[in-house]
C-alpha cells in the first residue's frame, strides 16, 4: 500500500511549550487512522501542521512522496473537517457543498451543470438527499456533520483531516456517526486522520490509533494491541481503562505504597518507568476471608460507589495509602454485586494478566 503522508522531525514550540517534539510518523492511503491523546499532548497542532495552517519550526511534511512544507493550505489538495464544521450560514445544503468546487484556486469548475452532479453525487453519498434546498440552520448537528464533511469530499482531497469532528455531538448521534464515517471513507478510498480525545472513539475507529502524549507518539499500532498492550504507562493511564500502581522492581517481586506483587507470569514491556497495571475487567471482587490461589494477587479496599454505565457496573475502593482502585463487572456474566458501603473487599487478579512496565 503507497503511502500518502510522511513527517519527519517535526517540531512545534510556543515560548517554552514543546507542542510536538520530534514526531516521524508515516500514514497509508486507503486507511483510518485514529489520533488519540489528552488535552494538551499536541493534537490539533499536529493536524494544523499537515495542512498548512501552521509552520512547523523543524521537520519535512511529504504527501504522496513530495515535500510539501513551502506549499500554502489552500494547495496542499488536504481536506480539513472542524469540530464546529465551519458552515457559511448564509448559503443552503447544496451551496456549501458546491462552495469548493466554483472557488477553488486551481481547477475551479465554472460549468453549472457539472458542480449540480458532483454535489448530487456527494449529497447521495453522504445521506442528505431532500435536504438540497435547506440553510445550514434547519438542519440537525448530525446533518450539518455531514455537509461538512460532503464539502471537503467534494474536492477529492488526497487526505482527510478531522478535528474532532462527532464532539458537538449528542451520545447517540456519535456512535451512528462513527460507523458512517467508516463506511463513506471505505466507498471513496481516501485517507482519513481523525483527532479525538475519546479513547472509546479512537478505538472503535481507527485501522491504527497514534497514541500522542507530550508532544511526541507514544504508541502505533492497531486497536487491539493498544487495548491490550499499551506501550506506555501513560499510554494505560489514558485508555482510562487500567490501574496503575507506582512503585519498583526488587528482585522477584513489584514493591509500591499499594503492596508487594510477585511478577512471576507477568507479562513485562519496556516502558520507560517502572509501574505495574491491571486492567478494570480484570479484577475480581471477593469478600476478605475468600482464598487467593498460588497464581493470584490481592490487595485490599474499601467500597466507596459505584457507577452503572449500561452494559457494566464500575466499582471504585479505596486503598489503604489511598490510591482509588477501579473494578468494572459486565453484566453479561453475572449480576451487579450489591456491596456495602465503606466494607472492605478483596480486590484479585490473575498474576498472569498483569502488565510490569521495566
Amino acid at each position: 500500500m503507497t503511502d500518502v503522508l510522511h513527517l519527519s522531525g517535526i517540531r512545534k514550540s510556543y515560548g517554552d511549550l514543546n507542542a510536538l517534539d520530534g514526531i516521524d510518523l508515516t500514514i497509508p492511503g486507503n486507511a483510518y487512522v485514529s489520533l488519540l491523546g489528552p488535552s494538551g499532548s499536541g493534537k490539533t497542532t499536529l493536524l494544523r501542521v499537515i495542512a498548512g495552517f501552521e509552520d512547523p519550526d523543524q521537520g519535512t511534511v511529504l504527501l504522496d512522496g513530495r515535500s510539501i512544507d513551502d506549499t500554502p493550505a489552500h494547495r496542499r489538495g488536504i481536506g480539513f473537517v472542524f469540530q464546529n464544521f465551519a458552515l457559511f450560514p448564509h448559503l443552503s445544503v447544496a451551496g456549501n457543498i458546491a462552495y469548493g468546487l466554483a472557488n477553488r484556486e486551481t481547477g475551479a469548475l465554472k460549468d453549472k451543470t457539472a458542480i449540480q452532479r458532483k454535489v448530487a453525487g456527494m449529497i447521495e453519498l453522504v445521506g442528505l438527499t431532500g435536504l438540497e434546498g435547506r440553510g445550514v440552520a434547519q438542519i440537525s448537528g448530525g446533518q450539518r456533520q455531514r455537509v461538512a464533511l460532503a464539502r471537503t469530499l467534494v474536492t477529492e482531497p488526497h487526505l482527510v483531516l478531522l478535528d474532532e469532528p462527532l464532539g458537538a455531538l449528542d451520545a447517540n448521534l456519535r456512535a451512528r456517526m462513527r460507523t458512517e464515517l467508516r463506511q463513506i471513507r471505505e466507498r471513496l478510498g481516501v485517507t482519513f486522520l481523525h483527532v479525538t480525545g475519546s479513547e472509546s472513539e479512537a478505538l472503535a475507529m481507527g485501522d491504527t490509533v497514534l497514541v500522542l502524549d507530550r508532544g511526541r507518539i507514544a504508541q502505533s499500532a492497531d486497536a487491539d494491541t493498544i487495548y491490550n498492550r499499551p506501550a506506555h504507562p501513560s499510554v494505560a493511564r489514558f485508555l482510562n481503562c487500567y490501574n496503575l500502581f507506582e512503585g519498583s522492581i526488587a528482585g522477584d517481586a513489584f514493591v509500591g505504597p499499594a503492596g508487594t506483587f510477585s511478577i512471576a507470569g507477568s507479562e513485562r514491556l519496556p516502558g520507560g518507568r517502572q509501574a505495574y497495571a491491571v486492567r478494570h475487567d480484570r479484577i475480581e471482587v471477593r469478600p476478605l476471608p475468600a482464598a487467593v490461589t498460588s497464581d493470584e494477587e490481592r490487595v485490599e479496599g474499601a467500597f466507596v460507589a459505584s457507577e452503572y454505565s449500561g452494559a457494566a457496573v464500575n466499582s471504585f475502593f479505596v486503598l489503604d495509602n489511598g490510591q482509588v482502585v477501579e473494578v468494572e463487572t459486565h453484566l453479561s456474566h453475572r449480576p451487579p454485586a450489591d456491596y456495602a458501603p465503606q466494607e472492605r473487599y478483596g480486590l484479585v487478579w490473575k498474576r498472569d494478566v498483569a502488565l510490569l512496565y521495566a
